[in-house]
């Protein structure tokens, strides 16, 4: 099957069953998979900028199943959510601009790209040094919100209690809505280690909310590549929408799958492995390039 914007072609089951299997796994971080499908499209050819416009429209598609089967759970800690969407919405429109204007070249990009993998690796394993009775034990148990201000969240969740200052997630997004703009990843899979690692929150109630906040602004990405591709004629701005609604369909199974089986692993392991996997994607990427 031909794909005219990424222009590759490819066997038309290898997208929705690769974004499966990513998506799955990811998921239970709070993590959409996007940061590792894009590697994978250019591996196959798609090497041309659209390729973030193609991986945010996979989000877009995507990720309302794994928010779904969080909502349901319970989990979808709803002021951290709206705090993360305000602050990383507005980067993704500036985020889309600088990769057009200055990280149009794949070359470029991937060095990019590789450093927020690597940083990404990173935060995930300095994560790690949580308690580990904490991270041993399966998520099963429901958020419980003991205060909310303007400025400041305090819940209970298995046995401890925990508190974050929404003013510096909101300006920490700020950032990241911008990174996860050039890379085309949202910005929820930047800000899942961060809210674990930074924040000392649990990644069984931080799931709900980055996944979230990966929709909204990868609907926010869309529809903004749509609207200044007719300013680059000279480039392919705009998604590949039939491989971009291919990867999607895949990926809505793969997310409320992995949201479904979240709570009944511990933390450590699932984010020891994205740690690995988000290293080894990076490493790929530069070693050809040193």
């Amino acid at each position: 099957m031909h794909f005219p914007t990424a222009e590759i072609s490819l066997f038309p089951l290898l997208p929705p069953l690769a974004a499966f299997a990513v998506s799955f796994l990811t998921s239970m971080g709070g993590v959409s998979g996007a940061f590792l499908l894009l590697p994978l499209q250019i591996s196959l050819g798609y090497t041309n900028p659209s390729v973030s416009a193609t991986n945010h429209l996979f989000n877009v598609i995507a990720a309302p199943g794994g928010v779904w089967r969080y909502y349901r759970e319970g989990r979808l800690l709803t002021p951290l959510a709206t705090c993360a969407v305000l602050g990383s919405l507005p980067g993704v429109f500036i985020g889309a601009l600088i990769r057009l204007e200055w990280l149009a070249d794949t070359s470029r990009f991937k060095i990019f790209a590789a450093m927020v993998l690597l940083f990404l690796a990173a935060r995930l394993v300095i994560g790690l040094r949580g308690e580990r009775a904490a991270l041993n034990a399966p998520g099963r148990s429901r958020p419980v919100i003991l205060e909310q201000r303007l400025h400041r969240l305090r819940f209970f969740f298995q046995g401890r209690e925990y508190a974050c200052d929404l003013r510096a997630v909101f300006l920490l997004t700020l950032l990241i809505g911008l990174t996860g703009g050039i890379y085309g990843i949202g910005g929820g899979s930047i800000l899942a280690p961060f809210l674990v690692s930074g924040f000392r929150l649990p990644v069984h109630v931080t799931a709900g909310p980055t996944l979230l906040c990966t929709l909204v602004t990868s609907t926010g990405g869309v529809l903004i590549y749509e609207l200044i591709a007719p300013l680059y004629p000279g480039l392919s701005v705009g998604p590949d929408w039939t491989l971009g609604v291919l990867f999607g369909l895949g990926g809505l199974a793969g997310m409320y799958a992995g949201a479904r089986c979240q709570k009944h692993l511990p933390e450590r392991p699932v984010r020891l492995l994205l740690a690995v996997i988000v290293l080894g994607t990076a490493l790929g990427w530069l070693l050809p390039l040193l």
